[in-house]
């Protein structure tokens, strides 16, 4: 049919809406009858959950003995947060736990991953440590208890005690021996009520944003050289909090950690661009993951760091590559690798500016990477219990009129991500990946300096009703 003819046809319609039901019952008896679509499952024992970190959620900074961290100094320190937010009271967690811990129940949520704060439980960091502050978790782990959720608790989500950071912080290696006494400490306390142990979230967010950058606290720009130490005081830190956790635990234990892997995919998918993303992982996650699974730096990487190349010795290697029972993969994006005729062995090819991403600009929306990062992840080192620990969504939220959301967008990356995660899991689990689990995160604290919008979506319900799906939120 001619344009011209459509649009005649097109209004006398419009002209003639009496004709329209008669029209829709002729069209709907030429029609087949729509079957359902056959649902798609994950596999039996895959947990899904929530997640905090106790800066972000808690507030209370003040309350029961709690020792000032570096992101109270830096979230207090104009210019430094974004309109000034702080975190004092965020969503109120400390106080409000047990209605939290009714919404979790509520979405049907099986496991709650948080984090214990340091400066609760060691105000000085060292020393004394601080009975009411240990004695809020032993009530959240009732009350989670009685919900029916498991805890997996991190023992650092950024939140280093100040008293620590006066002394240099994580140039010292002081600092590593500090967090191992302090990992020691709460797992003697605690490890009859946790099973899964987590001992550092995302080394880049408080070495390279905290030293190098400035951008996350303390808010530091040191040179190379010390920020390069810095990273590998933190790995050794895990490795000896590992090993402190295994020694102090009253139970059998599994142990991990949650890292927010630079993740890489094949940008087609055959032999040589799944090579080139294997290299990429490897290399660009050089300073953290593979050092922590591999025991050694890579030659590239010390070779491209030259004279600002940490100081270590094998004993320390053999410390920070302390087995592990289980991997936290924090997933929020990827990027497309391809194999390239350089020392590095692939090419991370760039984005053009039409590339989708979320309000957060560093936020590229990549649903595969829910399948490529752990596939990769299980293929490069051997690791056989992954958890995806965190993923997420930013979005400009809109309140309506009546305080609503709706999730317009961050719904459609809903159902973009659970179509991708539906059909990653059970290829993860036959690839040799035989634990598989999805937390959500939420955030109500100034920790993503770089964006306003990290603290956007909360599950406390004084703060906002939730709209969200369970597994997708704002990223911490």
């Amino acid at each position: 049919m001619k344009r011209r003819c459509f649009l005649k046809s097109a209004l006398a319609l419009t002209a003639a809406p009496a004709c329209q039901p008669l029209l829709v019952r002729a069209a709907s008896a030429d029609l087949p009858e729509i079957s359902k679509p056959t649902p798609l499952t994950f596999p039996q024992g895959f947990l899904w959950g929530t997640a905090t970190a106790a800066y972000q959620v808690e507030g209370a900074v003040r309350a029961d003995g709690r020792g000032p961290s570096v992101w109270d100094t830096f979230a207090h320190t104009p210019g430094k947060t974004y309109q000034g937010e702080t975190a004092d009271i965020a969503d109120d967690f400390y106080h409000l736990y047990k209605e939290d811990i009714a919404l979790m129940k509520e979405l049907g949520t099986q496991t709650f991953r948080f984090s214990i704060a340091w400066p609760r439980v060691f105000p000085e960091g060292t020393g004394k440590p601080n009975p009411k502050g240990l004695d809020f978790y032993k009530r959240l782990l009732d009350t989670l208890d009685s919900a029916g959720i498991a805890p997996y608790a991190t023992l650092f989500h950024w939140d280093l005690p100040q008293a620590l950071q006066d002394r240099g912080g994580w140039t010292n290696i002081a600092t590593s021996h500090a967090f191992a006494d302090y990992a020691a400490y709460v797992v003697g306390q605690l490890s009859d009520r946790i099973q899964h142990w987590m001992t550092i979230n995302e080394f880049d967010s408080f070495i390279d944003a905290g030293y190098a950058t400035g951008e996350s606290a303390p808010g530091l720009k040191l040179p190379r050289k010390d920020v390069m130490q810095a990273r590998h005081y933190a790995v050794l830190a895990h490795g000896l909090a590992v090993q402190a956790i295994r020694s102090a635990s009253e139970r059998p234990i599994k142990v991990g950690l949650a890292e927010d892997i630079s993740g890489a995919m094949p940008a087609i998918q055959d032999a040589p661009h799944i090579r080139a993303a294997e290299q990429a992982i490897r290399e660009i996650n050089a300073q953290y993951i593979t050092v922590i699974l591999e025991g050694r730096y890579t030659d590239l990487y010390l070779r491209n760091l030259g004279a600002d190349a940490p100081h270590f010795t094998p004993e320390e290697l053999k410390i920070i590559s302390s087995p592990i029972d289980f991997l936290g993969i924090n997933v929020y994006t990827t990027q497309e690798a391809a194999p390239a005729d350089t020392p590095e062995g692939f090419a991370i090819i760039p984005r053009p500016a039409t590339y989708p991403h979320a309000s957060s600009d560093w936020l590229f929306i990549t649903p595969q990477a829910l399948y490529w990062t752990p596939k990769l992840v299980s293929q490069i080192w051997g690791v056989k219990e992954i958890y995806i620990t965190e993923n997420g969504y930013s979005s400009d939220d809109i309140l309506r009129p009546d305080g609503r959301v709706l999730d317009t967008d961050r719904i459609d990356f809903c159902a973009t991500t659970f179509s991708s995660s539906i059909a990653a899991s059970p290829r993860a689990c036959r690839s040799g990946v035989t634990s598989y689990g999805a937390s959500s995160t939420t955030t109500s604290g100034p920790m993503d300096s770089r964006n306003a919008l990290a603290s956007s979506t909360s599950i406390s319900k004084p703060k906002s009703e939730l709209q969200s799906c369970p597994m997708i939120s704002t990223g911490s």
